[in-house]
């Protein structure tokens, strides 16, 4: 197993802090946030050693009989959570809706916004998932399913009203960290409700002894977001971006599960249309002192997500969106990791993506450090996977990418088979 030195803060640690911060533009008191990240990391690490390769980094606290145990993303997968098309609905077209889509598609919610997808693409997914669970039973691995609900109901809370969206991307709401289910508290009024499809889940795996999380909801009032945000081009988006201004403000904790990534003691996380700083200094004291959180950043006009831009695919290696370069990468570099840059998708432009870009080709998922499910469309990442020698599963979900997701986000992986480790010793 590869051993790499700690993101521990020190003079890299308070660079990158100082760097994220001026890039950000925020409030000062966030830049603090930012930089007291990387600075309570490091007292951490010093007051507890949790970087040393010792018998506490090599031991599981995970309960004996419970079903969930994740520690990463490569880990031999032994159960998982597959989302639901059923009864998908597009959601309607408001600011935060408005500021993580294409300009192109944004008729198309004024238009069906609060109605279902289109009905025969939305058949054709379906069918694509159903695939997709037959091949991961016939790879041994245990799936589970979300509840269909009606997503087309409306709803209202004494701050809004809209629809739901779907039950589709399970990797957006939950995130597992050892034993523990933690439930985000999103971004989007039209996934208010979403956890309701998965509490049935939620409830089993916890009386097999899993920890059960929910963070703070939000109120989603009108103070969350930036109801002027100016988003009317590329060029506006890479603006804004680069000068750290997002859809969402600071008004209370948000963040998508999707924005983070993990790689044993260590995660991280990106600031993004759906995650605000509140939200990740929430999972930071949440989970400190055993995982530390990092945050880092991309050129990026639209972050939403993290796993179509940087995914971590096994212990020091990483695939990193050649689009979207990473500020940081330098850290995971000098630490000695492998930063891969993964080729061009090969989706063809008249093919509608009505919530993603086409770079859900590198959004893979790990059954185990030597498998991968891979997109069967996606012959040059296939044959990328097969130069380091990675067998590839090949799937075609291409009806279902359409709807937000490729394999990482179409799954939350509950358990698998490994230990908690530290790889940035």
């Amino acid at each position: 197993m590869l051993r790499v030195r700690c993101l521990r803060g020190g003079s890299r640690g308070a660079e990158a802090a100082h760097y994220i911060g001026s890039r950000v533009g925020a409030a000062a008191v966030f830049t603090g946030w930012v930089q007291r990240t990387f600075q309570s990391t490091q007292a951490a690490t010093a007051s507890q050693n949790t970087c040393a390769a010792d018998d506490k980094a090599n031991t599981s606290p995970v309960p004996k009989d419970c079903l969930v145990c994740s520690y990463n993303e490569w880990d031999p997968l032994e159960e998982v959570i597959v989302g639901r098309a059923e009864n998908a609905c597009v959601p309607p077209f408001s600011v935060e809706v408005k500021a993580n889509t294409y300009e192109k598609y944004w008729g198309f919610y004024q238009k069906f916004g609060g109605q279902s997808f289109p009905k025969d693409h939305v058949k054709k997914a379906i069918a694509e998932i159903e695939e997709m669970c037959n091949i991961l039973k016939g790879e041994g691995v245990i799936v589970k399913r979300p509840d269909p609900i009606d997503w087309s109901v409306k709803y209202k809370t004494p701050d809004f009203e809209s629809t739901g969206m779907y039950a589709a991307m399970p990797r957006d709401i939950l995130l597992v960290v050892g034993n523990e289910i933690i439930e985000a508290p999103m971004a989007w009024r039209a996934r208010f409700f979403e956890y309701r499809a998965y509490r049935r889940l939620i409830k089993d795996y916890f009386n097999s002894g899993a920890k059960w999380t929910t963070a703070p909801k939000p109120t989603m009032a009108d103070e969350l977001y930036d109801q002027n945000y100016p988003i009317h081009s590329v060029e506006d988006r890479h603006k804004l971006a680069a000068q750290g201004k997002f859809v969402t403000t600071e008004f209370e904790p948000c963040f998508d599960a999707a924005d983070f990534i993990r790689a044993g003691r260590d995660i991280f996380v990106q600031r993004s249309q759906v995650t605000n700083y509140m939200g990740i200094e929430w999972m930071r004291r949440h989970l400190a002192p055993d995982y530390r959180v990092h945050i880092i950043s991309f050129k990026d006009p639209n972050p939403m997500h993290i796993d179509a831009t940087f995914n971590i695919i096994g212990p020091g290696l990483v695939l990193s969106n050649p689009d979207r370069p990473c500020h940081q990468i330098e850290l995971f570099k000098k630490a000695g990791w492998t930063v891969i840059q993964p080729p061009v998708p090969l989706i063809p432009d008249d093919h509608p993506l009505w919530m993603s870009s086409k770079w859900l080709s590198m959004n893979v998922l790990m059954l185990d450090e030597k498998r991968v499910m891979v997109d069967a469309n996606e012959t040059s990442i296939q044959k990328m996977f097969e130069k380091l020698g990675i067998s590839t599963i090949k799937v075609n979900i291409r009806h279902a990418n359409s709807l937000g997701g490729g394999f990482h986000c179409w799954t939350c992986d509950i358990r698998r088979r490994g230990t908690l480790q530290s790889y940035f010793d």
